[in-house]
């Protein structure tokens, strides 16, 4: 169901694309997850406010606008998907033509006539809940600021500051969805100077996780079984290993 969400959440990020004006970062098309709503969204995409969604529970995509339109995902393939968006936002008022268009290579794809399938979304709601809450905490209590938003092309949630200290270091955390490194969501943190990696190979071992200094450079945690204030122990700690 990871897979299925991670392709939907492109819909979501096109029509960023579609609607908003580019960031040389790309931070247009990032998406928040809404723990009330159960929802991927956009930022606002027009003076209205309106934001398209992506409902985890529902599997649906939702327009959140004064005029709300939703579309349930189960059993519609890419072209039906990709019509009723173009539709819909020119009945909102888009001057723009809506327009899938990805900029990235995603790990995988889906023929035209793929259709989508819902299963049990339960523990990806609850993960996507743990690591929003988790990431708000560890902010809140170091004293940092960042925003917590979900980047569509590797669909992780994180957060990213630049430390005020001096050192030049910034901080890169969050939640990865299973890759290559890991076959299982995990909770990351890493540090950097520029776009270059900090060494972590001298730092003291974790009470929780483990390091890594082998392509990735840095600290992960498997979110199997772990609560907030596991996750907020791991962030802290290693947190600590770069400021010391």
């Amino acid at each position: 169901m990871t897979k299925q969400l991670h392709l939907a959440a492109q819909y979501l990020a096109t029509a960023a694309k579609s609607f908003l004006e580019a960031k040389s970062d790309d931070s247009h098309t990032n998406l928040g997850f809404s723990i009330e709503e159960k929802s991927l969204q956009t930022w606002a995409l027009d003076a209205n406010g309106t934001k398209l969604c992506l409902n985890y529970e529902q599997f649906s995509l939702e327009w959140k606008s004064h005029e709300s339109n939703s579309f349930l995902l189960d059993g519609k393939t890419h072209e039906e998907i990709v019509n009723w968006l173009s539709q819909t936002s020119k009945t909102l008022g888009f001057e723009k033509p809506y327009q899938f268009d990805l900029h990235y290579d995603m790990p995988y794809s889906m023929n035209p006539t793929d259709q989508f399938k819902k299963s049990d979304t339960q523990e990806l709601i609850l993960l996507r809940s743990l690591a929003q809450n988790a990431l708000k905490s560890f902010l809140n209590i170091e004293n940092l600021t960042s925003d917590i938003r979900i980047w569509p092309h590797h669909f992780d949630t994180g957060a990213f500051c630049v430390l005020n200290d001096g050192s030049g270091k910034s901080i890169g955390m969050g939640l990865s969805i299973p890759d290559a490194m890991i076959d299982d969501h995990y909770f990351y943190i890493s540090g950097y100077i520029g776009h270059d990696g900090l060494d972590t190979a001298n730092f003291a071992p974790l009470t929780k996780g483990k390091w890594l200094n082998d392509g990735f450079k840095g600290a992960v945690l498997s979110a199997s079984g772990i609560s907030t204030e596991i996750a907020v122990q791991f962030f802290r700690e290693a947190f600590k290993a770069y400021v010391s």
